[in-house]
């Protein structure tokens, strides 16, 4: 009752709270499409020696124009998805997943194989 929305009926309260959660969801929405957007890319770094032998082996099965690096972290939540850490570098096998998704692409990280987020990948 201390409250300045204390006296509204409560169906209004109610209306009110989830017009405010809905447009708080769409600005979370719109700021992380945003950062997604404007977020620096990774800072080219030396690659230690194991990630160098890594980079010559993925450039000999597939060619230098395959290569991709990740622009931030990948935590896989299907299966099939790889977890990656910005900056690794993986190779294109194909643009496109089982069900015709473009939006996630099937990659070989040196080793493991599966599917990644394309937005979260750039030339390398």
């Amino acid at each position: 009752s201390q409250m300045p929305h204390g006296r509204m009926p409560l169906p209004s309260f109610w209306k009110m709270v989830e017009d405010t959660l809905q447009q708080s969801g769409a600005q979370l929405r719109t700021f992380c499409r945003t950062f997604e957007t404007v977020a620096p890319s990774p800072v080219t770094q030396p690659l230690n020696p194991a990630e160098e032998r890594k980079v010559l082996s993925l450039v000999s099965k597939h060619g230098p124009d395959k290569l991709y690096q990740v622009t931030s972290n990948i935590s896989g939540s299907k299966d099939l998805d790889l977890t990656l850490q910005r900056g690794q570098i993986v190779a294109l096998l194909q643009s496109v997943d089982t069900k015709g998704n473009t939006s996630r692409w099937l990659v070989d990280a040196g080793g493991p194989r599966g599917f990644v987020p394309a937005g979260k990948l750039q030339p390398y």
